[in-house]
């Protein structure tokens, strides 16, 4: 006679074959052959409120393997967070259950998933945040686990590996991920793409590690019980299984990974299954056990709540730090640093002096470099709180390492985890390594902020490798992300302050090398709330303007020194963000660049394309659209006309009328 667990693994698999099947579309054999762990993981370990998906002291469950959403949604129904109707319609435009799981659709759903190895990576994030409020806050108020299901496709992307050093590093030991090892992919065998020894790695990474039969339930017991009980090693738990495992003749097969199996592959599979020849078949028998323990799980969640409560009635300074803890972003007061006109400042050091000043006034803000502490100005942050693991879990400092895409993803990982004001910093060149998990930020709407210093070939003698040209332009192309190039100290204190309060797009912060004037506030008054409306009028004219010239960042300065060379009316423009200007009435935009005035030229040191939205398709752009050169940034600047004479020069061959 079946027993009740294997029921409900049967029936979790006849959802994943039935929605696949009436989708025609998904990924039926690696969600069957995960399905023995994650029934057994969410039926009987998985701490959560059955009434509120949100509940803040939850286990955390990440599906790495996205493809895999099937499953996830089937155990989701279980739990009573989405209906059957939803099941029905995986796939579908509109529903709850999309092809890939999404976390601002999906109730129970953590994290979104499909680029593979960001799951395993944002599990990280996610374990990072709860050890560090646990230490600061208590067990008392945080004290859960992060388990992640993880595909054979997830750790041959480098990501994991990245990632993975960290948590070993950071003595994770609340981090728990199953490695489905089905030894199947898209295209194959795995033997074809690869020979790791992952259970060496891992260990070698300070993990603890424990392989078992994928189908054994006793063993998947035994071996989340032994991760449960190792405080300061993450586990990976190595699962041997078949893919498809259950099915009447395909279990094993490449084919099931990607594509429905076919009505006579199910209708066999079901009677093997012992289950009913009919689709989405869920009995009561099995929907009572598997809820039998909902309310204690309400009891413990209650429980939870009442000793917080508590604690912020006895404890104020428990009390200051959940408050900057729960604290929606736009609620935030923070006092930015005074700089003095005329002096010469680098916006990367604006931002360290920045950081310096507001880092005690936001005890929740965490980050770090990828391995230019010095360079990105985070040095004294560095020495200040400490490195996260290596100095205990309350540390507030994330030394990354040369690991750029890891950094960018763990970040998404602890904002979406909640609790903390997460920022990651490296050269701007370097963020093509993060690009993708930037735009898994903007998809999930995750305010993280991304600090890109070094930002254009004024980085001088390092050569083309580390000289920014066409990056600026790239990540602008990405939808809800927020690009902010500062002209000056006072612009950088602005575009920090937007990108902190923001409530759910993240930023990313353009800062150079070289030092700029800093403005002076008296003279440009526009300059102190200017910037949040992406662009303003910097410096303006009597009347209507003969010439407005539009620049970002280091070119500000630029702009302003080559409209001292017209006799004419000019309007300067500073644009620290395209995002934000576009995103601004056209009332306000006709206001900033009247159209009836058609002579405009544009700088900033990057590729021209997108500027001739600006300044229109036969407008002026002074940029780069080549790579740079190993010399000092002057001599640079000056090879590649980023001077007055000759951007003015530029702007008087167009315009004559201006001559």
């Amino acid at each position: 006679m079946q027993n009740m667990t294997d029921k409900t693994v049967a029936v979790v698999k006849g959802l994943i074959m039935d929605g696949v099947a009436k989708a025609n579309s998904g990924h039926p054999g690696g969600a069957m052959s995960s399905a023995d762990f994650a029934t057994i993981l969410f039926s009987e370990f998985l701490r959560f409120n059955p009434d509120d998906p949100s509940w803040f002291n939850r286990d955390r469950f990440i599906l790495s393997a996205g493809h895999e959403s099937m499953l996830l949604y089937g155990l989701l129904h279980l739990n009573g967070f989405i209906s059957m109707d939803d099941i029905k319609n995986f796939r579908q435009l509109g529903s709850l259950t999309p092809g890939h799981p999404e976390v601002h659709l999906t109730p129970g759903v953590e994290a979104t998933t499909g680029p593979l190895g960001q799951g395993f990576a944002m599990s990280v994030g996610f374990a990072a945040a709860e050890a560090h409020l646990r230490a600061r806050l208590g067990e008392e108020a945080m004290n859960h686990f992060t388990y992640a299901l993880a595909s054979d496709g997830d750790l041959q992307e480098p990501i994991a590996l990245g990632a993975a050093a960290l948590a070993g590093l950071w003595n994770l030991g609340k981090l728990v991920v199953f490695y489905d090892s089905n030894k199947i992919q898209l295209a194959g065998p795995t033997c074809k793409a690869d020979c790791t020894d992952h259970k060496k790695v891992f260990e070698g990474l300070c993990w603890q590690v424990i392989e078992v039969d994928g189908h054994d339930h006793e063993a998947i017991r035994a071996a989340l019980n032994a991760a449960r009980d190792e405080a300061d090693k993450p586990t990976l738990i190595i699962g041997h299984t078949v893919m498809a495992k259950g099915c009447a003749t395909l279990e094993g097969s490449h084919k099931t990974h990607g594509e429905p199996l076919k009505a006579d592959e199910i209708a066999a599979t079901k009677k093997k299954l012992g289950l009913p020849d009919e689709a989405f078949h869920v009995p009561a028998d099995v929907l009572d056990a598997y809820r039998a323990r909902f309310d204690s799980l309400r009891s413990e969640a209650a429980l939870w709540q009442t000793r917080v409560d508590a604690k912020l009635d006895e404890d104020a300074d428990f009390a200051a730090l959940w408050a900057h803890a729960t604290r929606p972003r736009p609620e935030l007061s923070i006092k930015w640093p005074a700089f003095t006109p005329g002096e010469s400042m680098a916006t990367r050091q604006a931002w360290g002096k920045c950081l310096d000043a507001v880092s005690g006034s936001l005890p929740t803000l965490v980050g770090g470099s990828a391995d230019l502490d010095p360079s990105n100005q985070t040095m004294t942050f560095r020495t200040t709180y400490g490195d996260f693991g290596v100095d205990g879990h309350k540390a507030r400092n994330l030394a990354f390492g040369v690991r750029e895409f890891p950094m960018a993803a763990i970040m998404n990982g602890m904002q979406l985890h909640g609790g903390l004001l997460p920022f990651g910093a490296t050269f701007l060149t370097f963020s093509d390594y993060c690009r993708n998990a930037i735009r898994m930020s903007a998809l999930q709407d995750l305010p993280v902020l991304y600090v890109f210093t070094h930002d254009s070939f004024w980085v001088g003698e390092d050569g083309p490798t580390h000289q920014p040209i066409e990056h600026v332009s790239s990540l602008r192309l990405i939808p809800d992300l927020i690009d902010l190039r500062p002209a000056d100290a006072n612009e950088t204190a602005v575009c920090l302050d937007i990108a902190l309060k923001q409530p759910r797009h993240p930023s990313c912060l353009f800062l150079t090398r070289q030092g700029l004037p800093v403005l002076d506030p008296a003279e440009y008054p526009s300059i102190v709330e200017g910037p949040r409306r992406g662009a303003y009028v910097l410096q303006d004219c009597e009347g209507e303007p003969d010439l407005i010239i539009i620049a970002s960042g280091s070119e500000v300065s630029l702009a302003l020194a080559t409209a001292r060379l017209f006799k004419r009316k000019v309007r300067v423009v500073s644009m620290p963000s395209a995002k934000l200007f576009d995103d601004q009435p056209e009332s306000y935009k006709n206001e900033v660049l009247p159209p009836q005035v058609t002579p405009r030229a544009a700088a900033e040191a990057g590729r021209t394309g997108l500027w001739h939205k600006y300044v229109g398709r036969d407008g002026v752009v002074l940029g780069l659209d080549h790579f740079g050169a190993s010399a000092p940034g002057k001599t640079l600047s000056d090879n590649y006309g980023f001077t007055p004479e000759n951007f003015a020069r530029m702007i008087r061959e167009k315009y004559e009328e201006l001559t």
